[in-house]
C-alpha cells in the first residue's frame, strides 16, 4: 500500500482536482477526478467504496465509503464540488494551495474539500475490527447548483445511519436549522416598436416596474407576518438578483426578465411561497393578460430543522464547546435527514470565506476539527 498523504498533501491534491458546478455550461465541470482520488485513499484505509453516477447529469458522481459492519453508525457527509471563481480577484492560483500566514488558501479549502482531508487523517489508524457500528463517508456532486447528488442519494435509501454530520463550514458550531431556497425567473412579454410612438407598443420594462413594486410589498408582508428569532434574518427573504431586457434605447422594450431568490423558514412549503408570489402578481397579470409568466430556474431546496430533544445535538454541543444555532443559507442536510437519521451541519472553516476570492482554511482549525471528528467516531462507532 502506498503511503497516504498527510493533511496538507491531501488538501493540496484535492484542491488541484477542479470540480466546479455552475448553471453556466461554460463553467460547469464533472467531479470524477476528485471522487476517484477520494475513493483510492479510502480503499487504502480499508473502506468499502461505491462510486455512483448521478442520473441526469454529465460526468457527476457520488462516492460512499464504509468501514465496519452492522446497523446504524455515523455518516460524515459533504460535497465534492466548488463554485466558479473570478481569477482577477484571487491573489494566488485558486487550484494550488498556498500555505501562508497560518492559512491554507485555495478554492474549496473550507467549502468544503478540507473536510474530507480531515476525515482521512482521523481514520488513518482506524480498522474495522475496532468498530461496533459502521462509519460512512459520503461525497456528493452538484451541491452548489442543483444538489442532484444529495437528492439521488436520499432517494436511493442505501444506508440508514443513526446520525449524520454535514461538514459545511460552520466554525464547528452545530447548525440545527436553516432556511429553504428556491429561485424563479419572471418574464414579461411586451410589444416592441419605435420609441417615437410609445402608444403603439407595450413596454415590458414598465410592466416589470409594477412587478418589482408588488414584490417589494410582498417582502414587507413577509417581514410583518413571519418571524423566527433563531435566525439573524428572522423573516423569509425575497431577493431580486438579476434583471435583463430590451435591446436598444430607441425601441420600445419587448421583453424583460427578472431572476429572484426566495428563502423560506422551516415549516413553510414551496406551494405556499408560490401561492403568495402568484397572489402578489395577480392584479398585474389580469391587467396585462398573457404577458407575465414565471418559471423555476432550478429545483428548490427545502428548509431544515433537527428537532429537539436530540442526543446528537447534545453530544455535538459538548464536543465542540458551542451551542447550536440556525443559519440563513441552504445545505444538503434536509436530503440526508430523509435517510431517517438525526442530522446536523458542523464543519471547519467559516462560511464568510466560502464563495469568496482568496478562500482559506485557517491552521487553527486543524487540532479542533481533528478532536471533534475523533470524538464523534469514538462515540458512535468504536466498541
Amino acid at each position: 500500500m502506498s503511503q497516504l498523504p498527510n493533511f496538507s498533501q491531501s488538501l493540496t491534491q484535492l484542491i488541484a482536482c477542479s470540480s466546479i458546478s455552475s448553471t453556466q455550461a461554460s463553467w460547469d465541470q464533472g467531479n470524477k477526478e476528485v471522487i476517484q482520488l477520494l475513493a483510492t485513499w479510502f480503499e487504502q484505509l480499508g473502506f468499502t467504496v461505491q462510486i455512483q453516477p448521478v442520473p441526469k447529469t454529465t460526468n457527476k458522481f457520488n462516492m460512499l465509503a464504509k468501514l465496519g459492519n452492522g446497523e446504524g453508525g455515523l455518516l460524515l457527509a459533504g460535497h465534492s464540488d466548488t463554485v466558479p471563481f473570478d481569477e482577477n480577484r484571487w491573489e494566488s492560483d485558486p487550484h494550488k494551495v498556498l500555505n501562508q500566514d497560518d492559512k491554507f488558501f485555495g478554492l474549496g479549502t473550507c467549502d468544503m474539500k478540507g473536510f474530507f482531508a480531515f476525515i482521512l487523517q482521523v481514520t488513518k489508524n482506524l480498522s474495522a475490527k475496532q468498530l461496533s457500528k459502521p462509519l460512512y463517508v459520503l461525497a456528493t456532486a452538484d451541491e452548489e447548483t442543483t444538489m442532484a447528488g444529495a437528492r439521488f442519494f436520499a432517494n436511493s435509501q442505501t444506508i440508514k445511519p443513526d446520525v449524520a454530520v454535514m461538514g459545511e463550514p460552520t466554525n464547528l458550531v452545530p447548525v440545527v436549522m436553516h432556511k429553504g431556497h428556491m429561485s424563479h425567473k419572471i418574464s414579461v412579454q411586451g410589444k416592441s416598436g419605435h420609441s417615437s410612438k410609445p402608444n403603439l407598443g407595450i413596454n415590458a420594462i414598465e410592466i416589470m416596474h409594477q412587478v418589482i413594486g408588488a414584490l417589494i410589498e410582498l417582502q414587507k408582508q413577509f417581514n410583518a407576518n413571519f418571524n423566527n428569532e433563531a435566525f439573524d434574518v428572522p423573516a423569509p427573504t425575497l431577493n431580486m438578483g438579476a434583471i435583463s431586457g430590451g435591446d436598444n434605447a430607441n425601441r420600445i422594450c419587448g421583453h424583460c426578465h427578472l431572476d429572484l431568490d426566495l428563502r423560506s423558514l422551516p415549516g413553510m412549503s414551496d406551494d405556499e411561497l408560490l401561492a403568495w408570489l402568484s397572489d402578489a402578481l395577480k392584479p398585474i397579470a389580469e391587467k396585462y393578460p398573457g404577458r407575465i409568466s414565471f418559471e423555476e430556474l432550478h429545483p428548490s431546496s427545502p428548509s431544515f430543522e433537527q428537532e429537539k430533544p436530540s442526543t446528537l445535538i447534545d453530544i455535538a454541543e459538548e464536543i465542540s464547546g458551542h451551542s447550536c444555532c440556525a443559519v440563513n443559507y441552504a445545505t444538503e442536510a434536509p436530503y440526508i435527514q430523509q435517510l431517517g437519521c438525526q442530522t446536523i451541519v458542523m464543519g471547519p472553516g467559516s462560511i464568510n470565506q466560502a464563495h469568496q476570492p482568496n478562500e482559506f482554511l485557517a491552521h487553527s482549525e486543524i487540532d479542533k476539527t481533528t478532536k471533534v471528528l475523533t470524538q464523534l467516531i469514538q462515540h458512535y462507532c468504536v466498541k
